[in-house]
């Protein structure tokens, strides 16, 4: 998807980055290596980051955004992108990165992974696609553990620790109302306690999987189910106060995505819907109505 969506010029690839939402994310067990297995169903959304990257002469890389506080140096994943693709392919120049962030920064959605991916994709285009999908992707997974379903986003079952990728039936068309107070939750800290959480739910993969077969918006949304929202919610309990008022608010379901703190809902309807997302917006600064994207 990223690949048909970007537009080269000479020296410039234009792409947009979106943002993910898990339907379902169930933790495993801890691995040798120390990461985790996991099993995820995730969804595009058409909320987006705007990247342009130049090819250049020179052989720096520079990163720009309109957020002042994101680094513009290695500690960037995009710019580790970047390296990491020169570093591969050995190729001259170098790049200059700008992005326009509209996904909130540490908030579940993948927008720093989505970011990584497009500069990847770019970065090999104006380089006349000097690698195959399966040495990008290899470079992704390296980078982040949800990099590898940014290249073609849609709805895809992430298993392993996110690198085993199948994709599924495309979920119904649906209003998403995303909203992130305003805490930043680090993933590994989530991760660090998985292990010794009391979960009490799991999600039912398989249910959902056949909602999306039958296209069963309302299958869908009570099949949500995120093993990590009891965790952050504990740290956060203001998780679970915007996940029962997106409910009373007309959501068909309601859950976390990733390690949070973004809660979703979804809806069938646009009024309702946007009812819900002024309501929200009073509260909280980082409210989007967007849609699902296949």
């Amino acid at each position: 998807m990223l690949a048909e969506e970007t537009v080269i010029t000479q020296r410039r690839a234009i792409s947009r980055s979106y943002a993910k939402i898990n339907l379902t994310l169930d933790v495993l067990n801890r691995r040798q290596d120390g990461y985790h297995d996991i099993k995820m169903i995730m969804q595009t959304v058409s909320l987006f980051d705007l990247i342009l990257v130049d090819r250049t002469s020179d052989s720096g890389i520079s990163v720009a955004t309109n957020l002042r506080y994101l680094p513009n140096n290695d500690k960037n994943i995009a710019y580790k992108a970047a390296e990491a693709f020169l570093q591969k392919t050995g190729a001259d120049g170098g790049a200059k990165i700008m992005i326009h962030k509209n996904i909130p920064v540490a908030a579940g959605l993948a927008g720093g992974s989505g970011n990584c991916a497009a500069v990847l994709t770019s970065m090999n285009m104006l380089h006349g696609n000097i690698l195959t999908d399966a040495e990008l992707y290899a470079i992704g997974a390296s980078l982040g553990a949800d990099v590898p379903y940014c290249f073609n986003g849609g709805t895809q079952i992430a298993e392993g620790i996110g690198e085993i990728l199948t994709p599924l039936d495309a979920m119904p068309d649906a209003y998403i109302l995303l909203v992130k107070p305003q805490i930043n939750v680090a993933t590994a800290a989530i991760y660090e306690q998985i292990d010794s959480a009391p979960i009490s739910m799991r999600p039912d993969t398989e249910a959902m999987q056949r909602a999306l077969s039958e296209h069963d918006i309302n299958g869908i949304s009570q099949n949500l189910c995120n093993v990590m929202e009891a965790v952050t919610e504990k740290m956060y309990p203001i998780v679970g106060g915007i996940k029962q008022k997106m409910m009373m608010n007309g959501a068909l379901g309601a859950v976390m995505s990733g390690s949070g703190p973004t809660v979703f809902g979804i809806f069938d309807d646009f009024r309702t819907a946007k009812t819900s997302a002024d309501s929200f917006s009073m509260q909280f600064k980082d409210v989007f109505l967007t849609r699902t994207k296949n």
